[in-house]
């Protein structure tokens, strides 16, 4: 749900250590997508997608479901039964079979209807694991006051899929990438027979990604961007569970990176002015963000101070509420 481990180090912007101009994300966005909602579309010769009709400032178009295949086929994030969803998906999936479900994450847009698809076809629900348990850890009442994404809290994976993880079927290889960031349990798959990439919430071409706390972590989202700009050439495509497709994906990846970096400057550029709160700093940074959306950008905030106060660089007050904490270099 955007609102909005094997991984190389990202302490430094990929494009940088390479010698590359960083692209800028802002000029990457592609905000138009209207998708046939219901209808099953062929987006590939290997996928078809049929999008929700749950759009939102956080889901953007819907959520768009993938079926991979051709006779046997397997179904990535058929979401909660809004509007029919479900049933525009059996009546897509009639006389094929379904060999197996797959989950990016156990956020409540992606994850939910599984199980009732499970139950009409018989396939196993794959994923990384149940809804992780919300646990502020050392970041105390400041983590506990935003409120976290809903998750599927009812989410049990007949079986469960780890990083380099393959499920095979009928002419398609689905290669499982563990991506921890925006939520612990999230994982992207590869399909290398259309040289794609399924990014569920971990990479979105409409919007950044949102890494809410207490669950999701900046360190991690950084080191899984960096896994999949390591991936080189061999995506040619990402599919986002919400929006369009990105057909440059590395250089949006690497855009991405440099974003999330740019972002940390202009926090320590804030907190250099003197100490602040997350109210403050959103007013500054996103001045052309609408408010409505200022809640998640909060999220963001609070996720790269958590980050910065485990490198040591930022501090604050554990006993203090968030927002109301006050925050200050170190």
């Amino acid at each position: 749900m955007p609102a909005r481990d094997d991984h190389p180090s990202s302490s430094t912007p990929a494009s940088t250590q390479q010698g590359e101009p960083q692209p800028q994300l802002e000029e990457l966005l592609d905000t138009h997508h209207d998708p046939a909602y219901g209808e099953a579309v062929q987006v590939a010769p290997l996928v078809q997608r049929v999008t929700a009709t749950n759009p939102s400032p956080f889901t953007f178009a819907g959520t768009g479901t993938n079926i991979v295949g051709g006779r046997r086929v397997a179904v990535i994030d058929p979401r909660p039964d809004a509007a029919g969803h479900t049933e525009a998906l059996l009546r897509t999936l009639e006389g094929r079979t379904v060999t197996h479900i797959c989950i990016t994450h156990t956020h409540s847009d992606h994850s939910p209807a599984s199980r009732a698809l499970a139950e009409a076809t018989g396939a196993p629900v794959l994923g990384f694991g149940p809804h992780p348990a919300a646990d502020a850890g050392r970041h105390g009442a400041a983590a506990k006051a935003v409120q976290e994404e809903p998750g599927d809290w009812d989410f049990v994976p007949d079986g469960v899929l780890g990083h380099g993880d393959v499920v095979a079927g009928d002419g398609w290889t689905l290669e499982c990438l563990y991506t921890p960031g925006h939520i612990s349990n999230h994982l992207c798959f590869a399909l290398p027979e259309e040289q794609a990439l399924f990014t569920g919430d971990h990479v979105m071409g409409w919007s950044s990604t949102i890494v809410p706390p207490p669950d999701g972590n900046l360190g991690d989202y950084l080191r899984s961007l960096e896994l999949l700009i390591a991936r080189g050439d061999r995506d040619g495509v990402y599919w986002p569970t919400h929006g369009p497709p990105i057909t440059a994906p590395n250089r949006f990846a690497r855009a991405l990176l440099a974003h999330r970096h740019r972002r940390t400057d202009q926090i320590l550029a804030c907190l250099g002015d003197g100490p602040a709160t997350i109210p403050a700093m959103v007013a500054r940074m996103y001045t052309t963000t609408p408010k409505v959306l200022h809640p998640a950008a909060a999220l963001s905030v609070l996720a790269h101070l958590i980050h910065l106060s485990e490198e040591g660089t930022v501090t604050w007050d554990p006993a203090a509420d968030m927002p109301a904490a006050t925050y200050a270099l170190a």
